[in-house]
């Protein structure tokens, strides 16, 4: 018996494609009266139209028809599997090949069984375990829309391919694949890695190297302040005192010696940062040496800034590459803005004696 959702499915995804009634019978070799009835819940079409429709909205067969397991099985079958990954346990892999002739096309089942077949495939540089990986990961990927997990998509299966392919030294396929899927830049790092050491590209990898090391800058700031504030909320400003330092340690290791940088800049709010902790820690003096640190990196900085991606060291990216920031128009006025944030008399009265009279 066929679904009473196939109607609203058909009509729902036609929608979704900004297809009238009179494309989708075009595309289908049928009548615009055709594609009315079945809409409207009149007649069904035959199973080879409805296979074409499937393919025609990249879905499968199965959620096109409306078909829901009534029970606990198949949410019990994935957690099945998911724990024979977390436990490293192979048996895992016929448990997989089973269930995949059941649920043939439950992209849970599909990708999940892909994700076992990845893992030992991977520890044990099994290729024929790594290509079944792929056929499955490309499987999953047509029944994508089924998915509910924010954390998957097209391009995360994608990765996962050239991973795969990586892992059975196809190395040009594994480019190929991430140099498709690299929305902003996200993978530079896999691909200069690949191009650098495994390709032997090293002029090609450079570029990409580059411009992910500036993105590692970029994202280590946003986790140390996430960690910090983080800290300072749970009144731990030892560890808040602690992650700051990893940051600023870092930017000063990819400084170029003798020039400014727009790291410079951002170092100035984090040494703020570190001294409200400091305060916190009822350490006055540190508290002091921070702001003072601050304010002579921003009147180094404010009197020759420099935002350009080449004040950083190791980075050559064959473009101007430019930096920006919200901290404020001058790197001093990013840490009048900091203290400001901070709304803290004792910080408040410490930076302006330090601003002012040191």
């Amino acid at each position: 018996m066929i679904p009473m959702q196939l109607s609203d499915n058909i009509r729902s995804f036609r929608k979704e494609r900004s297809l009238t009634q009179e494309q989708l019978a075009e595309a289908l070799g049928v009548t615009d009266g055709a594609v009315y009835k079945w809409e409207a819940g009149l007649s069904t079409p035959d199973i080879r139209l409805i296979m074409e429709l499937a393919d025609l909205f990249d879905t499968s067969v199965d959620v096109l028809l409306g078909f829901e397991v009534k029970d606990n099985k198949r949410r019990a079958a994935v957690q099945r599997l998911k724990d024979f990954e977390h436990h490293k346990d192979e048996q895992g892999l016929a448990e997989a090949d089973k269930l995949l002739i059941r649920y043939p096309n439950c992209f849970e089942i599909v990708y999940q069984s892909a994700v076992l077949y990845w893992e030992f495939g991977f520890m044990g540089r099994d290729k024929v375990l790594l290509a079944r990986s792929v056929e499955l990961m490309e499987r999953a990927s047509l029944l994508i829309a089924q998915n509910t997990d924010p954390e998957i998509s097209e391009t995360s299966i994608a990765f996962d391919i050239a991973q795969a392919y990586f892992a059975m030294e196809e190395n040009e396929k594994a480019i190929e694949i991430y140099m498709r899927n690299n929305p902003r830049g996200i993978i530079n790092d896999s691909i200069g890695y690949i191009l650098g050491t495994r390709c032997a590209r090293p002029d090609e990898a450079v570029p990409y190297l580059s411009r992910a090391l500036l993105r590692c800058a970029t994202s280590l700031h946003r986790v140390v302040v996430g960690y910090f504030h983080v800290y300072f909320a749970k009144g731990d400003f030892q560890s808040a005192a602690d992650i700051l330092q990893v940051c600023l340690g870092f930017f000063r290791t990819l400084k170029r010696p003798g020039q400014n940088s727009f790291l410079d800049k951002t170092s100035t709010e984090l040494y703020v940062r570190l001294a409200a902790a400091q305060l916190r820690l009822g350490d006055a003096a540190g508290a002091r040496e921070s702001l003072r640190t601050a304010k002579r990196l921003a009147e180094q900085f404010d009197s020759a800034p420099d935002y350009s991606g080449e004040s950083v060291r190791f980075i050559s990216v064959g473009r101007p590459v430019t930096a920006f920031d919200d901290m404020g128009d001058t790197a001093m006025s990013s840490i009048c803005n900091r203290v400001a944030a901070f709304r803290d008399e004792t910080l408040t009265a410490l930076w302006d004696e330090v601003s002012r009279h040191e």
